[in-house]
């Protein structure tokens, strides 16, 4: 039988009470607005062919973009908003890279050689020796290699606004500059709407360091060089008194990326060298202010090589951080909602499940919506439940779409707080 925790802690203190209430957040990235994909394709790289210059012009228009965001959030009843990963740069309206590809402007050490994770040679893993192989040598990908190829298909990415570099030097961070700005964003949009804090995204170590390294000695120093770059920004943001959210869909991802399919031992054991750098980057953070996300990738593919959650959920926990998010909508991982049975949450954190899916057109009915998080609630108690999405919306719905998701979200979790809460 499902167990109901008994935890009543509240995590953050300025966020609404979750004794109270199902909180509504999302995973992050949301559909940009024609005239910033406009602006963001008309800007010129540097000379370094990866930096996107920005202009005084550019800054305004994306600040007020971002406030509108947190406006229309708001209005759609989300109650832990984030910037929409505006910051982020997409110049098209599908892109299913920015939330990765944006980094690569804001560290050196860095270069543009035509070496990446598409044109990658493909590599052989064997026993006691995983090694991620090249995108379109990923197990999905080959098992409907039609499907993959067809363009008509409906499995395409999109375009990226940036290049995929490898990493040819000593890895700095040097986007100061640019988190600033997005953080002032942020905190702008939430004085100008009266919400008390939001969430901005920033990579993982483990995501960031799958370029390819022609600089480091080896996987695990390539790996804490990556810590010790994304724990500036980690920083930067958490000092302005905002959650960070880790984006590391590469924690269940890297599991198809890994031919031939390898034991889950040694799944384990190459993960937990990613686990173990991500905790390198967040020591000493305050982890009532840190958030992690966890994804099987959020391309509209099969998806039937993806690992089952009861074989990283441990993993995962393992992270210094209060908030948790993972898919638990989409069709291909919905039924895992049955982990907690058996997973015991730890005292004072929360889990934040995607109860709306990025996957499908499809708009769901707000019941469900309710239904979905009361699996939740049951298993690990009502206060440390947040509702979310499976993966961000942006580059992958429609604005009307994901508007109306976005809805239908806060109304099933209106639903579910009346009858959880009374």
């Amino acid at each position: 039988m499902p167990h109901a925790s008994t935890h009543t802690s509240t995590p953050v203190g300025t966020l609404q009470d979750p004794a109270r209430q199902i909180l509504v957040s999302h995973a992050g990235s949301l559909p940009r607005t024609e005239e910033l994909i406009a602006a963001n394709a008309a800007r010129e790289f540097a000379a370094d062919g990866l930096t996107l210059q920005r202009t005084p012009e550019f800054d305004r228009q994306l600040s007020a973009a971002v406030v509108d965001l947190v406006v229309r959030q708001k209005a759609a009843g989300v109650t832990v908003p984030g910037d929409g990963e505006y910051g982020k740069a997409m110049s098209s309206a599908v892109d299913y890279g920015a939330w990765w590809s944006y980094i690569f402007q804001r560290v050196s050490g860095l270069e543009v050689t035509g070496e990446d994770i598409f044109s990658q040679p493909h590599v052989e893993s064997a026993p006691g020796d995983v090694r991620l192989t090249s995108f379109p040598n990923r197990r999905d990908w080959t098992a409907f290699h039609d499907a993959y190829s067809d363009p008509e298909g409906g499995i395409g990415t999109g375009s990226h606004a940036t290049p995929f570099p490898a990493t040819t030097g000593p890895l700095a961070y040097t986007g100061h500059e640019a988190i600033a700005s997005d953080v002032a964003n942020l905190r702008r949009a939430l004085d100008a709407t009266g919400l008390e804090t939001g969430f901005m995204t920033s990579l993982s170590p483990g995501s960031a360091a799958r370029i390819a390294d022609r600089h480091y000695s080896d996987e695990k120093e390539h790996l804490f060089a990556w810590a010790e770059v994304m724990r500036e920004e980690y920083r930067a943001i958490t000092d302005a008194g905002l959650i960070v959210q880790i984006d590391d869909p590469s924690i269940a991802e890297n599991w198809d990326q890994i031919s031939p399919e390898p034991s889950v031992e040694d799944y384990r054991a190459f993960t937990q060298l990613r686990i173990d750098a991500l905790n390198h980057a967040l020591r000493g953070l305050p982890q009532e202010q840190i958030r992690f996300h966890l994804c099987w990738g959020s391309w509209h593919g099969p998806h039937t090589t993806d690992i089952e959650f009861r074989h990283i959920v441990d993993l995962m926990l393992q992270i210094d951080a209060t908030y948790y998010s993972f898919e638990a909508a989409n069709v291909r991982h919905e039924h895992e909602y049955t982990v907690w049975d058996d997973v015991e949450l730890p005292a004072g954190k929360v889990i934040v499940p995607g109860v709306v899916s990025h996957a499908t057109n499809v708009v769901e009915h707000p019941e469900l919506v309710a239904q979905r998080i009361e699996r939740f609630a049951e298993r690990v108690g009502r206060e440390n439940v947040i509702a979310s999405t499976d993966c961000g919306l942006g580059g992958r719905l429609h604005p009307q779409i994901a508007e109306a998701k976005l809805r239908s979200l806060a109304e099933g979790a209106e639903i579910a707080t009346r009858r959880l809460f009374g």
